[in-house]
């Protein structure tokens, strides 16, 4: 093989090998800590807020997950997982809270706690969906403390980046969501959907939970791709190589 074929070579294989690199850091980044992915974020609109669920507590497997409500809630639909069996925890207000469709309530459900039917081992991800009624105030910022109990030890998902400083140098942020402006102008839009739409897309979020192994698989996907883009160039230039040898005869 000539200098500048293997040049090429190299130089394609470790093109292929730092991309690949680049792909399963970003993807181990994503899978580093316990995260909440809303449906919407819209003012006044039912939402379902998706929280992956990785490895906590080294290699142990994960055995129950708590999240708390913020106070700006005053309850939420747990999605039924097969892996888990779930929990309310409810606390009584200091005062009766009038909600808008002129209703009162005394209590408010504080805490989801989902408790492992087995352990979720540490290579492994599950996906915990709630839904629930989103705020009307735009701009407002929701975090959602979150402890992960495992077999050996836990880490408690609720440190909380200080104004003007950056959430992605905390070691267990919690899982946050920002309150965007409402759907429409009277901002009720996507409130008056019936409960039974609710229902069909929570059924829908449930059969989405894969969603980190197609994740996976596309990654896998993506470098199994940059190999054979590879190995293209290393056939493209033994090609050229063996035409360049019979010109020359």
């Amino acid at each position: 093989m000539d200098r500048s074929l293997m040049h090429r070579s190299l130089a394609a294989a470790a093109a292929t090998g730092g991309a690949a690199a680049l792909l399963l850091a970003a993807a181990g980044g994503a899978a580093a800590h316990v995260g909440v992915t809303p449906d919407k974020t819209s003012a006044n609109s039912y939402a379902l807020l998706t929280f992956a669920i990785p490895h906590g507590c080294g290699e142990s497997g994960t055995t129950k997950v708590a999240i708390t409500l913020p106070s700006e809630l005053n309850d939420a639909q747990p999605t039924v997982n097969p892996n888990w069996t779930v929990e309310k925890v409810t606390e009584q207000l200091p005062e009766p809270q009038k909600l808008a469709d002129g209703t009162s309530v005394t209590k408010r459900t504080s805490q989801i706690i989902y408790t492992a039917k087995a352990p979720l081992p540490h290579e492994l991800r599950d996906a915990l969906v709630l839904s629930v009624k989103l705020p009307e105030s735009a701009g407002t910022t929701l975090h959602f403390p979150t402890l992960q109990t495992c077999e050996v030890g836990q880490t408690d998902w609720s440190e909380i980046a200080k104004d003007g400083a950056d959430p992605h140098s905390l070691k267990a942020p919690a899982p946050t969501i920002t309150i965007t402006e409402a759907a429409n102008a009277a901002g009720h839009g996507e409130a008056s959907a019936s409960p039974a739409s609710h229902s069909t897309e929570q059924a829908a979020a449930v059969t989405d939970s894969g969603a980190g192994a197609r994740s996976w698989a596309g990654l896998a996907a993506g470098i199994g791709g940059l190999a054979l883009g590879g190995a293209a160039l290393l056939r493209s230039g033994a090609r050229n190589k063996a035409t360049a040898g019979a010109a020359g005869k």
